[in-house]
């Protein structure tokens, strides 16, 4: 699980064209303690990935395990998948109801 948030994290720095430095110097950290988190070579503290997370807009939230997949789903649709079972009646998404003009 770490490893994913850690991939994370690194994926965020790329696009928003941020070097190791820039992100280290930014959340207070040493270049080094990015490059070692990012390598796999360090296991980060909690306040690590919150400081790196902060400066990316990101936030990190502990999601029980068995949700997992349904929020995963859920994301990756935009906020337009409800998982709830075919035939019952569910209240627009959130999306939906944010992007109608009015």
């Amino acid at each position: 699980m770490q490893n994913d948030l850690i991939q994370s994290l690194a994926r965020t720095r790329k696009v928003a064209k941020l070097t190791q430095a820039q992100l280290a110097e930014s959340a207070g950290l040493s270049r080094m303690t990015v490059q070692r988190t990012e390598g796999g070579d360090l296991d980060p503290r909690y306040s690590t990935l919150a400081e790196m997370a902060r400066v990316l807009g990101m936030d990190i939230i502990a999601v029980p395990s068995t949700l997992r997949p349904s929020l995963e789903a859920f994301i990756q649709s935009g906020g337009k998948f409800l998982g709830q079972p075919e035939g019952v009646d569910a209240p627009p998404s959130v999306v939906d109801s944010l992007s109608r003009p009015g």
